[in-house]
This record gives structure tokens, C-alpha cells and sequence, in this order.
């Protein structure tokens, strides 16, 4: 897979790197790590790389690269993944999922927020976050909407036009407010009490950030199976899997006085890492800092190998822009 990665993306690597010339790369995305190492042992370039990862608990091998300056993970549990896959324990960090700054801005209380989106202030509310990947989005509003308690919904339909269609189709029976799509998440994670949504790592991420407790779904097999276990696990929130299980979780969620979604909100602020943007930016900051490092022994040992790849597969590995004036980071 490294071999088919390098040969596939080299090149555009090299004309990104090529064209912004950057003093960092930080990485969210598994597959860029290996092309741009070869791209720097190729060209003798030095850039520090550091790599975020943004799932929560089942994580692919892939993530996982011995190329990366920084292995920057959620949590306990992926860390200890990063280290069986023999990443030096000095390259891995717990910091978080980076989330919005917004989210650990916010300083207003619910009420305020409510009266300031024109919701009821004193209902329990749930916010609803859809989108064309979330399938049984209309089963779990259903049921909220017969549910027969006060309550209240803010759904978001995530510029999914038919969806939004489908809601303003529906005989309301409890106080709605319905948006297409909207840019101040973090105000309204902060004004809700519980989320109704898919197990996405940012998602769940922004919602435990924002001390927001869940009602998982959707889970899409894979990544998000750890997501919703991590969620379950830490009493964060619970996966729904029909109508009935709908109803017996907002039966729980409030009786006593809305006892349970309480201890579940609070589960939430206590795994959420709210300050984790401001976390990665002071260590890309340090990696700027600490860099240039001259290259090792084993990227010049791999520079053959790679050159003899990238040649074999037609690849042109060549600084295609050699009217750029050097510097001691890119000669």
C-alpha cells in the first residue's frame, strides 16, 4: 500500500509542496503521509509533518506512519494503538480532536442562547443534525413528536434539500425550528441539551466538546462502530436502533426530572476536549521552530529505492519548478 501510494500521489504532493512551500503540513487524512515522506527523501527537503487523527477509537493501521514527525490522537485508547504499531512513544500525543475555537468560547447560558434563536427557553431540547448520509433521521423525530412531554427539536438538515422538504411536510405537535444549513453550530450545540445524529468523529467530537450528550442513529460500520462505543462507554450517550428504543431513551433521558440527561451531559463535558485546536497549533508551532533537521541515514538509504519505483511506474520525480529561487529548506 505504501509502494501504491507514493507511485499515485507523488506527484501532485510534489506540486503542492512545489506551489505553497510550506514551513509545516499537518495532515487529517491517512493517506498523505508516505507520498509526502517520499517527496521529501526525493528532493532533500526537510518539512515537518505531524498527523491528526480524527477517529475516536477504531482506527486504521494506516494512520499509524513511522514518517510522521507527530502522531497527534484523541485519546488513551488510540495512543496505545499507535504504540503496538511501533510508533516511538516520543511521536505520539494526546491532544484531542481539534474542534471550532467557538466551541470553547462560548460563555452564554442556555437561556440566553434560546431567547436569542427565538427557541422556548424552559423545554428540554433536542438538536437534530441531518444530512443525505443519515437514514432513520425521521423515525427518531417521530417519535419525539408524539412523545407527549414538553419538549422541543432544532433540526438541521445539512443541505439536504428533500430532508428539509420532509420536515416542513410534518403536523408538529411540539415547538420546532427547522434550518437547511447553518454556520453557528457551536451556539446551537450550546443552547441544546442532547444531539440526535450519525457517530462521525468530528460530530461527536463537537458534541463532547460542547458538553453535549448523544443519541447515536445512524453508525455507519467501521470507524464509527468506535465512535458510538466510545460515547456508550464513557455514559456519554446511546445508540438507537428502531422507534421503540427511541422512546424508551427519552422515557430514561427525562423522567426524574431530566436526572439521566443530566449525568449524561456531564459524562460528555468530562471526555470532551473543548481546547484542543489551541493544543495542535502550539505544537505545529514548536515543530516550525525545531526545524530544519538534516536528513537521516535511513532517508538517504531510501532514496534509491524510491527513485527506482517512481521510474519503473513513469513517474517524473524531478523539481518540475526550477525557476523558483532556492532556500535551505528546499534546494
Amino acid at each position: 500500500m505504501h509502494g501504491a501510494l507514493t507511485v499515485l500521489l507523488y506527484e501532485v504532493m510534489s506540486d503542492i509542496v512545489n506551489k505553497q512551500r510550506p514551513d509545516v503540513i499537518l495532515t487529517t487524512y491517512p493517506l498523505y503521509q508516505t507520498p509526502l515522506q517520499a517527496v521529501f527523501t526525493v528532493r532533500g527537503i526537510d518539512i515537518p509533518l505531524l498527523t491528526v487523527i480524527t477517529d475516536l477509537v477504531t482506527v486504521h493501521r494506516l494512520w499509524f506512519s513511522e514518517y510522521t514527525d507527530a502522531c497527534l490522537v484523541p485519546n488513551e485508547a488510540v495512543k496505545k494503538l499507535a504504540l503496538n504499531y511501533d510508533l516511538k512513544a516520543d511521536k505520539v500525543h494526546i491532544t484531542g480532536i481539534p474542534v471550532h475555537p467557538k466551541i470553547s468560547q462560548q460563555t452564554q447560558d442556555k437561556s440566553a442562547l434560546r431567547a436569542s434563536l427565538g427557541w422556548k427557553i424552559d423545554l428540554p431540547t433536542f438538536l437534530a443534525v441531518g444530512s443525505r448520509r443519515v437514514e432513520h433521521l425521521m423515525d427518531a423525530l417521530n417519535v419525539a413528536n408524539h412523545f407527549g412531554a414538553p419538549l422541543q427539536l432544532a433540526v438541521v438538515a445539512g443541505k439536504d434539500e428533500k430532508l428539509l422538504k420532509k420536515l416542513h411536510q410534518v403536523e408538529w405537535h411540539i415547538p420546532v425550528h427547522l434550518y437547511e444549513f447553518v454556520e453557528n453550530m457551536p451556539e446551537l450545540m450550546h443552547a441544546a441539551d442532547a444531539l440526535i445524529s450519525k457517530a462521525g468523529g468530528l460530530t461527536v467530537t463537537e458534541a463532547l466538546a460542547s458538553g453535549l450528550p448523544l443519541i447515536l442513529i445512524d453508525i455507519i460500520p467501521g470507524q464509527e462502530s468506535g465512535n458510538a462505543e466510545f460515547v456508550i462507554q464513557c455514559g456519554a450517550g446511546e445508540r438507537v436502533n428502531n422507534p421503540i428504543e427511541m422512546l424508551e431513551l427519552l422515557a430514561h433521558w427525562l423522567a426524574n426530572d431530566a436526572s439521566l440527561l443530566r449525568q449524561r451531559a456531564e459524562n460528555a463535558r468530562r471526555n470532551g476536549k473543548p481546547e484542543a485546536a489551541y493544543t495542535v497549533a502550539r505544537m505545529v508551532w514548536r515543530a516550525i521552530e525545531n526545524a530544519p533537521h538534516p536528513p537521516t541515514k535511513v532517508r538517504k538509504k531510501r532514496r534509491p529505492k524510491l527513485i527506482e519505483l517512481l521510474e519503473r511506474n513513469r513517474i517524473s520525480w524531478q523539481d518540475r519548478d526550477s525557476e523558483r529561487p532556492r532556500s535551505k529548506r528546499y534546494p
